[in-house]
């Protein structure tokens, strides 16, 4: 496996916060009140269990930021090695315990009354209970997606590291995507493989989906393209079957994103390599289209242009889209935000960018893959390795 870059943990968790209350003192923000699991590490450092989505609001965390000094922190599980001042755990989905709840708000922040208080969810309970009284509530988006956008050197590194085990695992998956495999037993190999090499949590159910070679065969969308993901069956592979992958977890909470289109038992016939050659001019001029300062416009007209001026991406979908602490996150391009957003919206060094054109040759084949770009300060280095078919050697990739 190959070695992964360091990080500076407690670095990185002062840098976060030293930002969000950056933002906080600019926007007027007095404190935050934070129950979103991504929201509470950046904030804290505290990466909470990876859980199913329904039962997502389980033992989950709260952290309390004030304009300055510590994060209080309410986990239920114990912790340690981080800067923040910790508390026993709160049910904030429990009438029965907002009085503790309100008694967290008052040790970490005082009196709520006409304070500036960004919150990312409010409960029912909390709501009845009114505990934060007399405060003007402000989206906590407002102060995270800013100080959440641009991403440190270890925030960089640690998502490297999370693609790097992706990759390992993947590598794995791919040995056993063969004529008569069935998917589940696929997707098994990559979660064990995840466990085996240090991953902290799945963050993506892993997708390897058969897809058709042409949008009548469907199913379809309401967009009236190719539905992807779908993945509620269990199908057995056989010889030639176009699949796409995508899947992601987390390495200190940072996700990772894999995507790619394999061919089930065979190499790819000339017509399939040809929509990976198309796939790959699309991704140059993406790729040398980002730099500090070009919007996500000018990447958008850039993939569009390689592509003889077919958008190449999927219309539910979008040409890119950040991630970070979440598996999506901004900045997206070719979103329904629309053209103008994307004009308006400049890059910067820091931000991440995981572009993933779709090539698609209706009747023949496709082509899907993913690359994880991160802005520099002239251009963008790729955290990706080999995306397709056959390494990049013309661009020096692979590790």
């Amino acid at each position: 496996m190959s070695p992964l870059p360091a990080v500076d943990r407690a670095r990185m968790r002062r840098e976060r916060l030293d930002r969000l209350q950056t933002q906080m003192e600019r926007q007027q923000v007095d404190a935050a009140l934070l129950l979103h699991g991504p929201n509470v590490t950046y904030a804290s450092g505290h990466v909470p269990d990876a859980v199913d989505a329904s039962h997502i609001n389980y033992r989950r965390p709260v952290a309390i930021v004030p304009a300055a000094g510590p994060v209080h922190l309410f986990v239920h599980d114990e912790v340690d090695h981080l800067d923040a001042t910790v508390g026993a755990g709160l049910w904030p989905e429990l009438d029965d315990d907002m009085g503790a709840l309100r008694r967290a708000v008052a040790e970490a922040i005082g009196d709520t009354a006409d304070r500036r208080i960004a919150v990312d969810t409010l409960t029912g309970a909390m709501a009845r209970a009114d505990v934060l009284a007399g405060a003007e509530l402000v989206d906590a988006s407002r102060i995270l997606g800013p100080a959440r956008v641009c991403k440190t050197a270890d925030e960089v590194a640690c998502i490297e590291c999370s693609q790097i085990i992706n990759e390992q695992a993947m590598a794995v998956a791919r040995a056993r995507c063969v004529p008569g495999a069935s998917r589940s037993r696929v997707a098994g190999s990559y979660l064990r493989a995840l466990r085996e090499l240090g991953a902290d949590h799945n963050e993506i159910d892993p997708i390897f989906q058969v897809m058709p070679r042409s949008r009548s065969a469907g199913p379809r969308t309401s967009t009236g393209d190719v539905a992807f993901p779908t993945g509620i069956d269990d199908p057995v592979f056989a010889e030639g079957d176009l699949v796409w992958v995508d899947a992601g977890h987390g390495y200190e909470g940072y996700a990772s994103d894999f995507g790619r289109t394999w061919i089930v038992g065979r190499d790819p016939t000339a017509e399939e390599r040809a929509c990976f050659d198309r796939w790959v001019a699309v991704m140059d001029a993406s790729y040398a289209a980002i730099r500090p300062g070009a919007t996500l416009g000018d990447v958008g007209r850039a993939a569009t242009a390689a592509n003889d001026g077919v958008t190449p991406w999927l219309p539910h979908f979008y040409l890119a889209h950040g991630v970070g602490l979440d598996s999506a996150e901004m900045p997206m391009i070719g979103s329904d935000l629309g053209p103008e957003f994307d004009d308006g919206y400049q890059l910067e060094p820091g931000m991440i960018v995981v572009l993933e054109p779709v090539i698609w040759d209706d009747g023949v084949a496709s082509y899907r893959a993913e690359e994880i770009v991160v802005v520099t300060d002239d251009g963008g280095r790729i955290l990706t390795s080999n995306p397709g078919y056959a390494p990049f050697e013309h661009r020096g990739q692979g590790r």
